[in-house]
């Protein structure tokens, strides 16, 4: 019989033989994001995490310095050794590396249309690449976002990806509910094949975090948490992962996400400074008893 795990609000039911979960994503010594990230949520949540590197990242708790794509071909064999031995139950995709790479991953994903995608692009990272990055974003619109379950993305990360302006961004305003950029993003990315986008609001300003979760009907459910004062690294890789697992274990996706959120608010909560940058998500906050106060 499967035991029974509660991470946030939701009893989770862990079987005896976890659900597995390929991630690919940039390597992060620093495990605040990246595939350590990833790793420490999927685990954190009753997952087989089956990491696949797409880059490596020089990186501290207080920025990145140098980003160093790992070559299409041990990508590609990473990824299908694994994938001829192992059923997977979702995947997972964080920054890519390069064209190539959103190429050759794209490739792959295509072999299994009927397994969960979750998207968080990490366009941070890309912006270290100049023109190279732009070519990142543009494959990542036209070749990974149209067989993407959810997206998870603030709204500058929705924007860049769509190709338009980021109007609040341009004109040095707040963001407000009426956006026009954002919503032609929105309209554009679900237009383009993605069955939901998880619009997130950790870069915004106000007393709180709003996060929407919007599918081709529209807003499917709007959740708010208060904004924590420290600032943290990883938070966004975290909310994804979280979300990628839920859907693993078998949930329903709008239901995925909220559990995702509880998830990711008390790993903030609960966050520490082991640098002497951003402050690191607890992912295994529950492992420490801190995981029975209210969110």
């Amino acid at each position: 019989m499967p035991s029974v795990v509660h991470f946030s609000l939701m009893p989770i039911a862990i079987p005896e033989t976890p659900p597995c979960v390929m991630c690919l994503s940039a390597g992060d010594a620093t495990a605040g994001g990246g595939l350590a990230a990833d790793i420490l949520t999927l685990a954190s949540m009753g997952c087989h995490p089956l990491p696949v590197q797409t880059a490596a990242l020089v990186r501290d708790t207080r920025g990145i310095d140098e980003v160093w794509p790992v070559e299409p071909e041990l990508l590609s064999m990473q990824a299908r050794a694994v994938l001829e031995d192992v059923p997977v139950a979702a995947f997972k995709l964080g920054f890519c590396g390069s064209v190539e790479n959103v190429a050759l991953i794209a490739e792959i994903l295509s072999d299994y249309p009927e397994v969960p995608l979750v998207v968080e692009p990490a366009l941070y990272a890309s912006v270290l690449l100049g023109e190279a990055g732009e070519e990142i974003e543009a494959a990542l619109a036209d070749l990974i976002v149209p067989q993407t379950t959810l997206l998870v993305a603030d709204r500058h990360e929705l924007c860049r990806l769509a190709g338009v302006v980021d109007d609040a961004a341009a004109d040095g305003e707040e963001e407000g509910e009426d956006d026009p950029g954002v919503d032609e993003a929105l309209a554009r990315l679900l237009g383009s094949g993605a069955e939901f986008i998880l619009l997130t609001g950790g870069g915004d300003h106000g007393p709180q975090v709003v996060n929407t979760l919007f599918g081709h009907e529209g807003v499917i459910r709007t959740d708010a948490w208060p904004r924590l004062p420290a600032r943290h690294l990883g938070a966004g890789t975290t909310l994804a992962a979280a979300a990628v697992a839920a859907m693993a274990h078998g949930m329903a996706l709008p239901e995925a996400v909220r559990e995702a959120q509880e998830f990711t608010q008390q790993a903030l909560r609960h966050a520490y400074r082991a640098g002497m940058g951003r402050a690191l998500p607890d992912r295994f906050f529950w492992a420490r008893g801190k995981g029975d106060e209210d969110v």
